[in-house]
C-alpha cells in the first residue's frame, strides 16, 4: 500500500531520499510512519507486510520528498528483503523501550544489513519508540533505559565516528520526537553525505524509506 502526503515550501529545488524503518515486530514502526506522514495515531496492531509512505517536507530552503519504507517486523531467523532494500539511503532501527527483547534484537539486524548490502557506512539512527509506554500510568516498565540506547548507537555504522548512529527516543501517541526523528536522520545523511546534492540541479533527488 502506498500513501502520499505533501507539505512544500516555496522551494524550486526539489531533492530525494529513500530510506527504510527496520526493528523486531510490534515496535511500532507503521504507527511512526503513519504519524509522521498523516499527522494521526493509529491505535490498533496489524502486522505489517510491506508499505510504501512518501511526504514531502522543507529541508534548509528545499523541497525533499521522502520515500518511506515500512519493513515487516523482524526476527532472529527471518530474513530482510533485500529487493526493497535496492536504493535505500538511511535506516531508521526501531526497538521498542518497553520489549527488552526487540532491543537486544538490533545488532542482529544490524550486521544482517551489513552483510545484505555489503556496506557499513549508510546513514543510521536508533529509535527507542513507545517512549510514553514506560510511565507507572501506562502499567508498563520501562525495559531499555536511555543510557543503554546511547550505548548501542554508538557501536552502530561504520567505524568513522562521522557514520556512527544517532540515537533518540519517541512516542508516537504523545506525538513527541516524531518529526525529529525524521530530520535527524535526514541531518546524519547531510552529516555523512556533506550536501545532499542541495547545491546541484533540479533533477538530483531525495529518497526515505
Amino acid at each position: 500500500m502506498e500513501y502520499t502526503t505533501i507539505s512544500s515550501s516555496n522551494s524550486t529545488h526539489n531533492f530525494q531520499r529513500k530510506i527504510a524503518l527496520i526493528g523486531a515486530r510490534n515496535v511500532g514502526k507503521t504507527t511512526l510512519t503513519v504519524r509522521f506522514v498523516e499527522s494521526r495515531f493509529v491505535e490498533s496492531y496489524y502486522p505489517t507486510i510491506e508499505n510504501e509512505f512518501t511526504r514531502i517536507i522543507p529541508y534548509r530552503s528545499h523541497d525533499c520528498t521522502l520515500e518511506i519504507l515500512d519493513t515487516a517486523g523482524q526476527d532472529e531467523v527471518s530474513l530482510l528483503n533485500m529487493k526493497s532494500l535496492m536504493g535505500v539511503q538511511g535506516i531508521i532501527l526501531c526497538y521498542s523501550i518497553v520489549n527488552r527483547a526487540s532491543f537486544d534484537l538490533i545488532p542482529i539486524l544490524w550486521d544482517k544489513l551489513v552483510e545484505l548490502l555489503g556496506k557499513d557506512n549508510l546513514p543510521v539512527i536508533l529509535v527507542g519508540t513507545k517512549a510514553d509506554l514506560g510511565r507507572s500510568a501506562k502499567g508498563e516498565k520501562r525495559c531499555v533505559t536511555k543510557a543503554e540506547g546511547e550505548k548501542l548507537a554508538s557501536t552502530i555504522g561504520s567505524q568513522d565516528k562521522r557514520n556512527q548512529a544517532v540515537f533518540i527516543e519517541c512516542s508516537a501517541e504523545l506525538d513527541y520526537n516524531v518529526e525529529e526523528t525524521f530530520m535527524l536522520l535526514l541531518r546524519q545523511m547531510e552529516r555523512v553525505e556533506g550536501t545532499l546534492g542541495l547545491d546541484a540541479d533540479n533533477n538530483n533527488k531525495c529518497f526515505i524509506m
